[in-house]
């Protein structure tokens, strides 16, 4: 165990960390040059395409030094506030943290977030400022931010690039000397961290893990804490760039198992593997249920794709078991489904892995979050809402929570006025304003996550020409005025477009929803009404007006009363139409709507 060193990288969301990864395998001989690759560790498309880690990376990498044989286990975790829980599983399977800062860009605010989780853990952190190659860096600034940031000296910040490969040795070096050990019991009953689970068609469900204490062997029983589930080890190994099996994994060291399971929710990340003969007394701590936190509805374009988008659901739902769904049906959009996602960046994953793998066309519905509703009649007892169509009637209601977070913002001071405004008109509150540098400013709020998973992260950017970058956390529940809106067409209300929003919104949205829908049905024989209501109260309301035949073009002159008399007619036939006529909301109007809160 002395000569194991396990380690994970903090970064931005970035090419940077992946380059410096494949820097690493390289160096050790893990990869060949044949085998390397840009991103080598990334292994969906949109993962290089969009220069982050969506799922996490696990290699085990042999370093020599001094004449010793060291195993280096690199675990290479997501970036992304969404994924923060899988992020601190990793964390917790680590005894290192190396801390990527981009010299040109400075430190993000995901970065901070990421770095507290490790320093929470106890985690020895190197400190590395990569991209110094580049002619834009500025490594004296973004060193001194470094050091504030963590209080360490101006030689502990280890200058390196992962385009050409400098400083790459002496940070192997450091990894050897700075990350300690890991300590545990090879005595002691098996207990092993699952940090994350990939799917294998055909070989099931395969965990990634680091074991605590004690060791597991090949057929072993073993059994899961959160589950109580229990599987052979049908395999055991270490992960190189190809799993490598093995008759046993020893303490301190990171593996993967495969036990046949065929369904992703019975793997939990952050669960403790035990032996069934010989099982640990308890779990290791920190293990939560990973919970959703934004919801929306998601229709095939095509009704009899239903069947299909079901099964297309169910096959990512084996690679991501926390994406949650169940069937809803809508009577605009027919057929769909009530999804749940981890955060907003995990639902544009989701609807563009079921674009890609899938070729699935769909339409998402506005995303929004889960309420607690409270009914009169018994006001200690939460009711979740998930859909506006949840709502508690407004005269049982007695109080509506909506969930908080406590947002990051670290921007250029030129820009701080702008984004205040910003979040004071998202309903945020100020908590604090500290000054990183004489230029950066890290800017902190308590904030409606509800306005936070429509525009404001397009607004943030655009505001700061694309300086600012945003984290946040959840603080809990808090009680807020909020109301249903409802979109009625010729009186009949379109549940797709109903919204749950707070109250001093509500007009706004209305109206602007109002002035949308009439530029984009089409026009009928008849006036057509489009409302905005609160219960029984229009608060909003435009009229597309009828298409008229021109029924007098025919009379040339002669007595006013046979005018009259054809315009009367025609007046008559459209009362009548409008009883009886349907309008039918084409599919761009609901797509440009939905995109109006998106």
């Amino acid at each position: 165990m002395k000569n194991i060193r396990n380690f994970c990288i903090i970064a931005h969301i970035d090419h940077g960390k992946s380059t410096l990864a494949d820097r690493l395998l390289e160096y050790t001989n893990t990869v060949t040059q044949r085998e390397l690759q840009s991103q080598t560790l990334d292994d969906m498309d949109l993962e290089k395409e969009r220069g982050i880690t969506i799922k996490s990376h696990a290699i085990q990498m042999d370093y020599e030094y001094k004449g010793e044989k060291y195993i280096l286990n690199l675990i290479d975790t997501p970036g992304h506030v969404d994924f923060s829980y899988e992020v601190s599983r990793s964390i917790a399977a680590c005894e290192g943290a190396l801390l990527i800062v981009d010299a040109a860009q400075s430190i993000q605010a995901q970065t901070i977030s990421n770095l507290y989780l490790a320093l929470e853990n106890d985690l020895e952190i190197i400190p590395i400022l990569n991209k110094i190659d580049l002619p834009s860096a500025n490594p004296e600034e973004v060193t001194d931010e470094i050091m504030g940031l963590l209080g360490c000296k101006y030689e502990d910040v280890l200058r390196v690039s992962g385009k050409t490969g400098e400083g790459v040795h002496d940070l192997l070096e450091h990894i050897v000397n700075k990350i300690p050990a890991p300590v545990g019991d090879p005595d002691a009953p098996l207990q092993a961290l699952i940090f994350d689970s990939v799917y294998n068609p055909f070989r099931g469900i395969e965990a990634y893990f680091k074991i605590v204490n004690g060791s597991i062997s090949k057929n072993e029983k073993i059994k899961f804490f959160a589950t109580g589930k229990e599987y052979g080890a049908d395999e055991v190994g270490t992960l190189k760039l190809k799993q490598v099996p093995k008759k046993t994994i020893h303490c301190g060291d990171v593996g993967y198992i495969i036990s046949g399971i065929k369904d992703a929710r019975e793997v939990k990340v952050g669960d403790t593997i035990t032996s069934f003969v010989n099982p640990a007394a308890a779990a290791i701590d920190g293990f939560e249920e990973v919970k959703p936190m934004v919801f929306a509805g998601i229709y095939p374009i095509e009704s009899e794709d239903f069947e299909e988008l079901r099964f297309s659901l169910e096959k990512l739902r084996l690679n991501d078991a926390s994406l949650v769904f169940e069937p809803e049906s809508s009577a605009a959009l027919g057929f769909g489904f009530r999804c749940g996602f981890l955060g907003m960046l995990h639902m544009e994953i989701v609807q563009e892995r079921l674009d890609r793998e899938f070729n699935m066309d769909v339409i998402t519905t506005v995303p929004n979050v889960s309420y607690h509703g409270y009914s009169k009649k018994d006001p200690d007892t939460a009711i979740l809402i998930n859909n506006p169509s949840e709502m508690i009637d407004p005269n049982l209601l007695d109080r509506v929570e909506e969930p908080y977070i406590k947002a990051s913002i670290i921007t250029k001071s030129d820009f701080v006025g702008s984004v205040m405004t910003l979040c004071i008109e998202k309903r945020g509150e100020i908590v604090n304003q500290s000054y990183l540098t004489a230029d950066r400013v890290e800017l902190t709020f308590n904030m409606p996550l509800a306005e936070v998973v429509f525009d404001f992260y397009d607004r943030l950017k655009s505001i700061s020409k694309g300086y600012a970058s945003f984290d946040y956390s959840p603080i809990g529940m808090r009680a807020s005025k909020l109301v249903k809106m409802d979109i009625l067409i010729n009186g009949d209300m379109v549940d797709a477009l109903s919204s749950l929003i707070h109250d001093s919104n509500a007009y706004y949205i209305g109206k602007r929803m109002c002035e949308k829908l009439r530029e984009l049905i089409p026009r009928q024989q008849f006036d057509i009404a489009v409302q905005a209501a609160l219960g029984a109260k229009v608060i909003a309301r435009e009229t597309i007006k009828a298409l008229r035949k021109d029924v007098t073009a025919k009379c040339y002159g002669g007595d006013i009363s046979r005018k009259r008399k054809l315009l009367e007619k025609q007046k008559e036939g459209k009362k009548k139409m409008k009883q009886i006529g349907r309008v039918e909301v084409p599919q761009s109007a609901f797509m440009a709507v939905l995109k109006l809160n998106d």
